[in-house]
């Protein structure tokens, strides 16, 4: 759990990161709640380093040819 947590930092989980505090304090400024359960959710994404892989979001093509 440590490793998970203290390693592989790169610049999107720290963009994570920074967007969540930004939305944290977002909330906190203008008085809407609303924008801390966004903030969670890439507080969680940049603490776990979850969230789309670098071949993004899609399924993975079939690697066998029909033909």
């Amino acid at each position: 759990m440590k490793d998970l947590l203290l390693s592989n930092w790169h610049a999107m989980r720290i963009f994570r990161l920074a967007f969540a505090v930004f939305l944290f304090v977002q909330a906190y400024n203008t008085h809407e709640w609303f924008f801390i359960i966004f903030g969670l959710f890439f507080f969680f994404q940049a603490l776990f380093n979850s969230g789309c892989g670098p071949n993004g979001c899609a399924v993975p093509k079939n690697k066998y040819n029909k033909k």
